[in-house]
């Protein structure tokens, strides 16, 4: 934090700015104060700030046109709003406006210094060569989702990240906390299906010594364990009920109170969520708190599966094995042709989690230098989806060619086989046999549909 950093505050309150420009000014900040939105405006208009704090209601109009205003006009200045005491709506608001974090009235002059030091450190880090990431792709899904993640980062509000399961969400939360102003402090995962109910409350709020059988000493929760930093709720529809209302207030008040403690606890952290399931519908079930997936869900940001990301696997591929190989101590293998054509025709149900297992085994498996199609092992039966071209009962297809005393294991790849093979030869005929427009037609690569000639038998 520089001793030359300034701040606008903007309230209509001649007390609270005071008791602001006290504050800050113990702090070594320069204030500028303005009691309206055209006052604010026009300082905005001639000097340069470095955060923005501004009351919701102003006499000529509300702070969130503000927070717009800058996010639009001066992207690089974090603006924090000052709301009602226990308004949750008009700061949950606040955060979808683009606010970088909220703070209640009357002010905590103790949480407004953390939130004060963060906003200040994120424009300073800014300044910094930006982390690597692991987060590959060209794809333009992958391109949109780290832009995603670069605004995102830039603000305290909660984010769930939604996704099939192997898609990578908890990287994802792990690059908003390095990306974000809490990047120095601690960033805590967990799996809320893997706690047992009778410890969730002790696991996520600590415990006093003696407050239950077992408890031979005072031990912090995860929130504790996460102050400063983030708190990551991975697998979040599966907290029961029971635990959905406790957690909801921790997150609305900021404070936790130990299992047999008779004080809350102070706790600054910034919540991060994710699940594969469908929140909204849980919500509509009845399994889900409405005004607990309304408080996590301030943004959303959905993590695309692997096969929506097209284009992305050969240097996802490469990337992968390069971090085996050097876990491993050995040189990089490359992927022969067959191999790569094998990877970009296969579903990928687990997606990247799959994808690095494959390549993990096919590591192991390999002759030398080089991966063939045959060290893969992929399931014969999860092809990529193709267009009903000729599906069962229509032209093409041949039923009668599999057995009916078959085991269904050998049945379904042998019959997904005469499918994928029908609409092969189907496409071929209708573009003349040019592979080019055929695999194009097929919605696979050139590889793709070389390999699955060869694999097929198909001249």
């Amino acid at each position: 934090m520089s001793e030359h950093s300034s701040v606008l505050i903007v309230d209509d309150e001649h007390d609270i700015r005071e008791l602001l420009v006290l504050t800050l000014g113990r702090m070594g900040l320069r204030t500028d104060t303005a009691p309206n939105l055209s006052a604010a405006r026009q300082m905005l208009a001639t000097v340069s700030y470095d955060l923005c704090l501004t009351d919701m209601r102003l006499p000529d109009g509300s702070g969130l046109e503000l927070v717009a205003e800058i996010a639009t006009r001066f992207p690089q200045t974090p603006v924090a709003v000052i709301t009602a005491y226990g308004n949750v709506e008009a700061a949950v608001e606040a955060l979808k406006a683009g606010a970088f974090d909220f703070v209640s009235k009357p002010v905590d002059v103790h949480m407004l210094r953390g939130l004060v030091r963060q906003a200040l450190e994120l424009g300073q880090r800014e300044q910094q060569p930006e982390e690597s990431s692991r987060l590959f792709g060209e794809s333009e899904a992958m391109i949109a989702l780290r832009r995603t993640i670069a605004k995102v980062a830039r603000s305290q509000a909660p984010v769930h990240i939604s996704g099939e399961s192997g898609t990578g969400k908890e990287l994802v939360a792990r690059t908003i906390h390095a990306q974000g102003s809490r990047a120095a402090g601690p960033f805590v995962p967990v799996n809320c299906g893997a706690i047992p109910n009778e410890l969730m409350e002790s696991e996520f709020f600590g415990h006093k010594k003696g407050s239950f059988t077992g408890a031979h000493a005072d031990k912090p929760g995860l929130f504790q364990s996460a102050d400063g930093g983030t708190l990551f709720l991975d697998e979040v529809a599966e907290l029961p009920l029971s635990m959905q209302v406790k957690l909801l207030r921790a997150i609305q008040e900021k404070k936790v109170r130990p299992v047999g403690a008779q004080n809350e606890v102070d706790v600054d952290v910034r919540i991060l969520s994710a699940t594969h399931k469908d929140l909204g519908a849980l919500v509509e079930q009845g399994s889900f708190r409405h005004d607990l997936y309304y408080r996590i869900n301030v943004i959303g940001l959905h993590v695309p599966p692997l096969r929506e990301r097209s284009g992305d696997l050969p240097l996802l591929s490469t990337a992968i094995l390069q971090r085996l190989a050097q876990a491993m101590h050995r040189d990089v293998p490359v992927l022969s042709d067959e191999a790569l054509a094998a990877l970009e025709a296969y579903a990928f149900p687990g997606n990247v989690r799959e994808l690095e297992n494959v390549l993990e085994r096919a590591l192991a498996l390999a002759d030398g230098d080089v991966i063939k199609a045959e060290d893969l092992q992929l399931p014969k039966h999860e092809a990529r989806p193709h267009p009903p071209a000729a599906a069962a009962g229509q032209p093409g297809a041949d039923p009668a060619r599999i057995s009916p005393y078959d085991t269904a294991s050998s049945a379904l790849p042998s019959y997904i086989e005469e499918i994928e093979r029908a609409a092969i030869q189907q496409a071929l005929q209708e573009n003349r046999y040019n592979k080019t427009r055929t695999a194009a037609a097929l919605g696979i690569t050139f590889r793709a549909l070389r390999y699955k000639l060869k694999k097929l038998g198909i001249d």
